[in-house]
Parts: C-alpha cells; sequence; structure tokens
C-alpha cells in the first residue's frame, strides 16, 4: 500500500496488523482522487473507521488542509501515527482513539468531505449515516451567491457491494456509486433542505 499522488507520492504505507480492517486497494484509492482533485484542496476532511489512515493521508498528500482520524482499535491509531510521521504530514492532522458514533454525536466540527470504511458485513455504514443524517451540520455548505455556485459536503462510503441497501435519508442525498470489483463506493451529499447548523 503506498500514497498514489500529491507531495509524497510513492512512500509506503504500513497496514494495520490483523483482519479488523480492510485496506483501500491502490487502484481504488487512485480512481477515488481522480474524481475528488477538482475539490480537494484546502478541504477538511473526516476519515471515520480510519484503519491505516490511507484515504486521509492520501488527502493530505494530494492538498487537503487537515484530516481528523478516527478509530477504535488502539492498532489502528498506532499505524495511523506511524503513517503520518513517514510522509511528514502530521502537522495539519488530528488522531483521535475514539468510538466513531459517539464522535459524530458529540464534535462541533463541521467537514469537506467525510469518509466511512467500517468493518465489513455489520451495518455500521449505515449506521453511521442515520448518525449523519440526523446531524447534517457536520457536512459543510460553502456560501455562494447562487445555489448553482454553492458546494456541498459529501460523504463517501466504502463497503462490499453485498451489504449496500437503499437509506432513504431525510438530510443527505446518494448522488452516484462507482464499483471496483469487490468494493462500491457511495457518494452522498447534504441536500439543500436540510437543517441549518454550523458550518
Amino acid at each position: 500500500m503506498r500514497v498514489v499522488g500529491g507531495s509524497v507520492r510513492g512512500q509506503k504505507l504500513l497496514v494495520v496488523p490483523g483482519q479488523g480492517t480492510r485496506p483501500i486497494l491502490d487502484r481504488v484509492k487512485n480512481s477515488l482522487f481522480d474524481i475528488l482533485r477538482p475539490r480537494i484542496s484546502g478541504m477538511d476532511m473526516l476519515d471515520l473507521f480510519a484503519g491505516s489512515g490511507s484515504v486521509g493521508v492520501e488527502a493530505l498528500s494530494q492538498g487537503a488542509a487537515s484530516c481528523t482520524f478516527i478509530d477504535l482499535a488502539y492498532k489502528a491509531v498506532a499505524t495511523i501515527k506511524k503513517n503520518l510521521a513517514s510522509t511528514g504530514l502530521a502537522d495539519r492532522a488530528e488522531v483521535l482513539h475514539a468510538d466513531a458514533f459517539d464522535y459524530l454525536n458529540g464534535t462541533k466540527k463541521s467537514f469537506d468531505l467525510i469518509y466511512v470504511a467500517p468493518p465489513q458485513y455489520r451495518n455500521l455504514w449505515s449506521e453511521a449515516m442515520s448518525h449523519l443524517d440526523k446531524r447534517p451540520e457536520l457536512l459543510r455548505l460553502s456560501p455562494a451567491e447562487s445555489t448553482a455556485d454553492r458546494s456541498t459536503g459529501q460523504v463517501i462510503v466504502q463497503i462490499h457491494p453485498k451489504e449496500y441497501r437503499s437509506l432513504g435519508l431525510a438530510n443527505i442525498l446518494e448522488t452516484r456509486q462507482k464499483r471496483y470489483g469487490n468494493t462500491l463506493l457511495v457518494f452522498f451529499e447534504r441536500t439543500e433542505a436540510s437543517p441549518p447548523g454550523e458550518s
């Protein structure tokens, strides 16, 4: 596993020991960041269920302003910190040993991008989306003179295709999907009708 683009392109990354995480394949990560590249510069990101931190590290390498990494496993937190140290990106990162749902319920921050890649087949992705639907203010809305020029915070979920189901959320809208073999990326955005909150 490596960084596929940006300031530390080619840097190898450690994976979390054991079988508790599902690292994103480099080819999937490359395709993901081809999609994200037009909007990634200067964004604030949340890497939820961060694992090795590969996606957040990639975002920092490619121009994100900051990334908050959340994971409940001590081995994952240790691996994230090692990867940030080896890439020299720790100064723009916050690494928290925390429960993802407790964090979503309690944080006062808002983000331009939230990446959700929990362990497979535990329905954790839909639970995370339910929490975000109740707190849409965690996704930033950028002010603009016209609705057409306004950008909205985005959630990207990484799951196995068999895990997918339609969620019927009130304040967050599914916008598209991209499938790469056994990896499905599902893209969501905050809707214009969602309640105003801190941003």
